[in-house]
């Protein structure tokens, strides 16, 4: 018998902690071996072999980091039962115009350019368009895909094409998907594609007809309108059929952001609007009323204004 073998005969693993960690497999879905097996920094035949009992290495090795996943996932299930719930999309009417500039591109297979601050939910009325549309395609672009051939990658990705070939070959795989499709290719973060990709990004909605949303801060339509970049952008700026300039939350979205989170204290008002005009709008605000809530809950009782202003505290005063 070799030294493994008598390694293994040896020690056989943790039994209960096997069964503990097949529970958690059995019993939440969003759980798969492999994913497991990542976050305990294991190998997924590893961990399938472990659990067999017919790994035959380092058993205890395994059976520490599989404890170790065990007891995060404990912890973080414990964290998360004690955590609000926060409410799902919220139609704000910010939102709502967000959702009819995208609705308009697809519709009249034109071209929207939807730009604004941080945090005004421009990225989540996105998410929720493609959630209720057929044939939305969303690529959100960062510094790393500023260029033509990155861009292209970041689109067929959104596609489930397989990028690559040069960007020439990904352009008519792009080209050929969307055909006919009457969709509408939306580009999230769009100040951080070139020129040369916003030029071919217009360039796939002459050669196929689909609606075409970019959206990001304000650099998406200032360098188009009078940027020292325009002229080489003008094909694409005559190109624009709707445009939606948003400049902070209204409050009209923070009351509906309040409803939506069960705020009944209107005392509160003040200080919540306050907290949306910071940087970070809406995106502050949703921060700021989880972290109320979760005082309150810790307590048993509703939000009151309190909350909000040690939330708002510990969110910015107290990082100064």
């Amino acid at each position: 018998m070799n030294d493994t073998a008598t390694q293994a005969t040896q020690y056989t693993g943790d039994d209960a902690l096997r069964d503990a960690v097949r529970t958690r497999l059995t019993t939440d879905r969003k759980l798969s071996q492999v994913s497991v097996a990542r976050a305990a920094g294991i190998s997924g035949g590893t961990l399938n072999q472990w659990l067999a009992g017919k790994y035959l290495g380092d058993n205890e090795g395994v059976d520490n980091k599989m404890r170790i996943w065990l007891d995060a996932d404990q912890a973080r299930r414990a964290a998360g039962e004690s955590m609000p719930t926060a409410p799902g999309f919220v139609l704000t009417p910010t939102a709502q115009r967000v959702l009819g500039a995208l609705a308009y591109a697809q519709t009249a297979a034109d071209i929207a350019v939807c730009y604004g601050g941080a945090g005004l939910g421009k990225t989540t009325a996105i998410r929720q368009y493609q959630k209720e549309n057929p044939n939305v395609w969303v690529a959100t672009m960062a510094p790393s895909t500023a260029g033509v051939v990155t861009a292209l990658q970041e689109i067929c990705e959104a596609m489930n094409i397989a990028p690559g070939g040069g960007a020439r070959s990904m352009q008519k795989a792009i080209c050929k998907r969307v055909r006919d499709t009457h969709g509408l290719l939306v580009i999230d973060e769009a100040q951080h594609c070139s020129v040369a990709a916003l030029d071919e990004i217009r360039g796939i909605h002459d050669a196929t007809e689909i609606g075409v949303a970019l959206v990001g801060n304000d650099g998406v339509f200032a360098r188009m309108a009078g940027g020292r970049n325009a002229q080489q952008l003008d094909r694409l700026y005559s190109r624009v059929g709707k445009r939606l300039s948003l400049r902070q939350s209204t409050e009209a979205d923070i009351d509906a952001m309040v409803k939506a989170w069960g705020i009944t204290d209107n005392k509160c008002r003040t200080t919540l609007i306050e907290v949306a005009r910071r940087p970070g709008a809406l995106r502050t605000l949703t921060k700021t009323l989880r972290l109320a809530s979760m005082h309150a809950l810790a307590e048993g009782r509703e939000v009151c204004c309190e909350d909000v202003r040690a939330a708002g505290y510990e969110l910015m005063d107290g990082a100064k």
